[in-house]
């Protein structure tokens, strides 16, 4: 893929290495989640799944029920902000941060060319978005159990 650092693919990677870095800190013991981080995590892994599904099923959908879904991932994520202190908030932020520029996305025409600055994205980002979502997902269901 070289370096294309398009919006998309910045985001599955920001997703991956962030999961990765979570994963090696629970394995060596330097992140010990408290029992509500394991309740949160649990939670918000159980959102994500239902927001964003499977590939086959998202790739039936409109664009605009597909951004609606990437929307509800990242609202879950950051409400579940709300609950936790330390390691799992700063997880947490870091993976909202990684999502943001879902907020900037649009599936609608604009009518008069006035958007607040949204765009349409590629078809393709929206599948790096729930690709990055579900990878977060396995993250945090692992979590729940660590």
């Amino acid at each position: 893929m070289g370096m294309g650092m398009g919006m998309g693919m910045g985001m599955r990677q920001d997703i991956e290495e962030l999961a990765r870095e979570a994963e090696w800190q629970i394995r060596e013991h330097k992140w010990v989640p408290s029992a509500n981080d394991h309740t949160v995590a649990a939670r918000v892994a159980a959102d994500l799944c239902a927001a964003v599904g499977t590939p086959q099923s998202q790739q039936e959908l409109l664009a605009v029920t597909r951004l609606g879904h990437l929307r509800e991932a990242l609202a879950a994520v950051t409400i579940a902000l709300a609950y936790v202190h330390g390691p799992m908030a700063w997880f947490l932020g870091a993976a909202a941060t990684a999502l943001t520029p879902i907020l900037h996305w649009r599936a609608m025409p604009a009518r008069h060319g006035h958007t607040f600055g949204a765009a349409p994205p590629p078809l393709q980002q929206y599948t790096e978005a729930e690709t990055a979502i579900r990878r977060l997902q396995d993250t945090l269901a692992r979590l729940a159990t660590a």
